[in-house]
């Protein structure tokens, strides 16, 4: 702008002017904040399929605890302690997260979130942190504390304490800030709401770790070698009318040294000869379709008594079966473009006594299977039993047909957004993955777009930035957010429908 004396309305466009050049260069990306409110659906329903997986962790527990108290008991009570602290930072999370879109009418806009004011005003006033700003720390270290305190010496706990963490952070200038101006001052609204949603993840994890390391512990001593406990195994399951019974009953530390002076079932004196080492065999009729129940004792010879040793457990005589027995090894359907694994047997009829057929379906051995599904929204399994008298069976099963979910962009194997300095971005490959999917699959990426801040997009073929992108990329700042997106992936000849953008930061 030209020196000299200025007029009022040329002062006045002159401020316009850097205005505006301020209001540009902190505009957010819009494929950035795109990318976040992706990520936060994504933590979403992975924060809904963890609140149903602990639910049934809590209900097991429970369940053991009601059946053997003295060994469960304490495990249970410290876990729903822990479920109480848990409920209640997760429910704050989801009322803060409500107040900060309450104004909003489409709260899946995500491009539009890039303004910052709700939580400067809700966590900083006058220059330092807030009455709800402190609030919120504090439920974080409370849930933090708690957590520790639970778990005692173990080795997850300081990986908890890692996830709440809130000391000072020191930032990319050296200078030491306040945790909660770090992460939340000044960031566009999506990018607060997906840490927000993040934080409540990590609590959904601590729930399933404290229930993974206190059952563990319970479960370490219930197999003690100091520990016998009767068992009673047979060799199969049920029996048809008829048939002969087979099985044995043993200690649950089986010595080949330890034989019982005497063996009783059903008030029975069991034979001699069916007392073997550390274990009494079992045969004879199976008796009538029912619940079958055997109860008795080992009596052990220990100084000058015998020590008694109580029997308990039983076995069901089934009909013969009329339907057949399917069920898909990782899944309750199946996905189009892989090869979906399947156990398909009936009961009591041998592997090679049974057909199963349907379109894309392929025996690999035994009553294992492979399904590749191909067209439509579901396929129908058709099996047929020939039992011992020649007599067939069938049976016929449906089964959904969906498409693989979107995968994720990933930079050095991570995705969200990745920092690194900026000779390393024009290195750096573009992968592809499903971190929460339930197979294993190797996704290879054929190309990509790059966005760098005040360039245009570039499309580059492969996994490595053309020269074009190199370009591009020697213009970029630190702070800048380059985005990857419209990412093509496939696998074992499959395209991907979608795979979300990945967003390196520029370090230095």
């Amino acid at each position: 702008m030209a020196g000299g004396k200025q007029s009022p309305r040329q002062k006045m466009i002159n401020l316009m002017y850097l205005v505006f050049l301020a209001m540009l260069a902190m505009t957010t990306s819009t494929e950035v904040l795109s990318a976040f409110g992706l990520m936060k659906e994504k933590l979403t329903d992975a924060n809904e399929r963890a609140t149903v997986t602990n639910k049934a962790a809590y209900e097991n527990l429970a369940q053991k605890a009601a059946e053997q108290e003295k060994q469960y008991g304490e495990a249970k009570e410290k876990t729903d302690s822990l479920r109480v602290k848990a409920d209640e930072f997760y429910t704050y999370l989801e009322d803060l997260k409500s107040k900060m879109t309450a104004d909003l009418e489409d709260k899946t806009a995500y491009e539009s979130m890039s303004k910052t004011d709700f939580l400067d005003n809700y966590f900083f006033k006058g220059g330092t942190i807030s009455a709800e700003g402190k609030e919120f720390i504090s439920k974080m270290d409370d849930f933090r504390n708690s957590s520790v305190d639970l778990l005692g010496e173990r080795e997850i706990a300081s990986v908890v304490k890692s996830r709440f963490n809130t000391d000072p952070v020191k930032n990319k200038e050296g200078l030491q800030l306040n945790w909660l101006n770090y992460h939340y001052e000044g960031f566009p609204l999506i990018a607060s709401l997906t840490k927000l949603t993040q934080i409540q993840a990590d609590i959904k994890a601590t729930e399933s770790d404290a229930l993974s390391a206190l059952l563990q512990g319970e479960l370490t001593k219930a197999v003690s070698m100091t520990n016998y406990d009767a068992m009673v195994v047979f060799e199969k399951n049920a029996y048809y009318p008829g048939e002969k019974l087979s099985g044995k009953i043993v200690l649950g530390k089986n010595d080949p040294n330890l034989t019982a002076e005497k063996v009783v079932i059903n008030g029975k004196d069991w034979p001699e000869d069916k007392i073997k080492a550390g274990q009494v065999l079992l045969d004879g009729p199976a008796g009538g379709v029912g619940d079958k129940e055997l109860k008795g004792s080992f009596f052990f010879k220990e100084n000058d008594s015998l020590v008694e040793i109580p029997i308990k457990g039983g076995y069901s005589v089934i009909p013969k079966p009329n339907e057949a027995v399917i069920s898909a090894d990782k899944m309750n359907a199946v996905y189009r473009g892989l090869a979906n694994p399947m156990t398909i047997s009936m009961p009591g009829v041998p592997s090679n006594k049974v057909v199963a057929s349907a379109a894309g379906l392929k025996r690999s051995k035994g009553d294992s299977y492979i399904m590749r599904p191909g067209k439509g929204n579901e396929v129908t399994i058709r099996v047929t039993g020939t039992l011992p008298g020649g007599t067939k069976v069938s049976s016929n099963k449906k089964f959904r047909i969906k498409d693989i979910p979107p995968a994720v962009g990933m930079i050095r194997g991570q995705f969200g957004t990745v920092s690194m300095p900026k000779q390393s971005v024009a290195k750096t490959r573009v992968g592809a993955g499903l971190p929460d999917f339930l197979f294993d699959l190797t996704l290879k990426v054929s190309s990509f777009k790059i966005k760098v801040p005040g360039q245009v997009a570039i499309p580059v073929s492969g996994t490595g930035m053309n020269a074009r992108a190199k370009q591009a990329i020697a213009k970029a700042r630190r702070g800048d957010q380059i985005t990857i997106y419209d990412i093509q992936a496939t696998t074992s000849g499959y395209k991907l429908k979608k795979v979300l953008p990945v967003v390196i930061k520029v370090s230095n």
